[in-house]
């Protein structure tokens, strides 16, 4: 049986509200998957955690520990969202150590953050690796790599696929928290090492489907 991993952004889980819309059809494509796949789904903290992080940081000054923190709680309520959304067919609990040994046969896999200085992007990857997955998607709110903000510079240049020396040049090696890039350099690193293949791709339902079909699809391939 195939696994595949799915990073998905929390801001796409809860943009300012809850994103029912998209839940609803997100959860149609991956119990069609699942009919004959097994998936796992990494859920991000997204706007909750940056609200979190703002509010804690405009109160008093909080160490990046602390901040780590607040955001893998995040993680977790996304989680448990989405644990609870595919009831029958998810593994009853979330799991918030990438590297620890599971045992089930349910075809849905929820897992969050796990500990100050892991990204949900790293979680993902090691999770790939526990699993004997070579592929994570990442489903964020960017349509592919770039080589510069599309959102501040018109001639930005989109990438169908890159090599993970071609992306590492473009978004840096340095990892900081709170750090915005559409996978992080240390679980690109990680990926990397492993022979793990990420796709990035953004919230079209339809294009998602044609990906875990093996179908054309529209994103940027880093391998």
């Amino acid at each position: 049986m195939k696994t595949t991993v799915i990073s998905l952004g929390g801001s796409l889980i809860v943009p300012e509200e809850i994103d029912i819309d998209f839940l609803k059809k997100f959860r149609e494509v991956v119990l069609d998957y699942i009919k004959t796949n097994r998936l796992i789904i990494v859920a991000g903290g997204g706007g909750t955690n940056r609200k979190y992080n703002k509010a804690a940081s405009n109160i008093t000054k909080i160490n990046d520990d602390d901040l780590d923190w607040l955001g893998i709680a995040c993680t977790k309520l996304n989680a448990e969202l989405l644990r609870v959304i595919f009831s029958e067919h998810v593994y009853e609990k979330i799991v918030d150590d990438p590297k620890k040994t599971i045992k089930t046969d349910k075809r849905i896999i929820i897992g969050s953050g796990s500990v100050p200085g892991f990204s949900s992007d790293l979680d993902s990857v090691l999770l790939a690796k526990n699993f004997d997955a070579d592929k994570v998607i990442n489903i964020t709110n960017v349509d592919h790599v770039y080589d510069k903000d599309p959102r501040k510079y018109e001639d930005a240049k989109k990438f169908d696929e890159l090599s993970w020396k071609e992306y590492l040049d473009i978004i840096g090696t340095e990892w900081v928290p709170r750090l915005s890039t559409p996978f992080d350099p240390i679980a690109s690193k990680k990926a990397e090492s492993l022979g793990i293949t990420v796709v990035i791709i953004n919230n079209n339902l339809e294009n998602i489907k044609n990906l875990l079909s093996d179908k054309e699809f529209s994103g940027t391939l880093i391998k």
